[in-house]
């Protein structure tokens, strides 16, 4: 079980270097271009350690680590700070939006994702789907009324802690899972938001 748990939370903290590494630059030299690129390196530097060390990339972390590039380099590319601010909104209101759709058309891409890793009935699996959609439609509302409303700094600090609410509100589907029987010996599910 260890052995299982291990690669987990090392992918919760390697997916959260980036974010930690763009807010220390970000802080200590006001200049958010230079932290840019540290994110870059450190989204880069996330998704090679993940294949290192769990032989794959996980799919959530990877599209997440993906979009952090995407961002990331178009606002180096472009001179624009808000290009990078609006990866949070616009990706995890699509994450929601893939959730509510799929349960609309009465598949549920959460049970695709993590299916194999739990056992819960179709209820099980819609009540999870829609928790996860809610929370990411909440971190997108949030983002983008920070971004527009604070300075890059309050910013950036804001999306540190979205790391460790994610996380949070990760491990606090435990007793859910653990009550419908789809825990077992597997760890929580991933975090909605890992990385940056």
């Amino acid at each position: 079980m260890a052995d299982r748990r291990r690669p987990t939370w090392i992918r919760w903290a390697v997916d959260a270097v980036p974010a930690f590494a763009f807010l220390v630059v970000l802080l200590a030299t006001r200049d958010f271009r230079l932290a840019t690129w540290w994110l870059v390196g450190g989204s880069t530097l996330a998704l090679v350690t993940g294949l290192l060390v769990e032989r794959r990339l996980a799919p959530l972390p990877a599209v997440m680590g993906g979009m952090a590039l995407v961002f990331g380099g178009l606002s180096l590319l472009l001179h624009r700070n808000d290009i990078l601010q609006m990866k949070m909104t616009i990706v995890d209101a699509a994450l929601g939006a893939v959730l509510f759709g799929g349960l609309l058309l009465k598949k549920n891409p959460l049970k695709l994702l993590l299916g194999g890793a739990f056992h819960l009935t179709d209820r099980a699996w819609t009540v999870l789907a829609v928790r996860y959609a809610l929370f990411w439609w909440v971190c997108a509302a949030a983002n983008e009324f920070i971004r527009r409303t604070q300075t890059a700094e309050t910013w950036a600090i804001f999306r540190v802690v979205a790391v460790a609410l994610a996380i949070v509100f990760a491990v606090a589907q435990t007793p859910f899972l653990m009550k419908h029987g789809g825990l077992g010996a597997a760890p929580p599910p991933d975090p909605p938001e890992p990385g940056f």
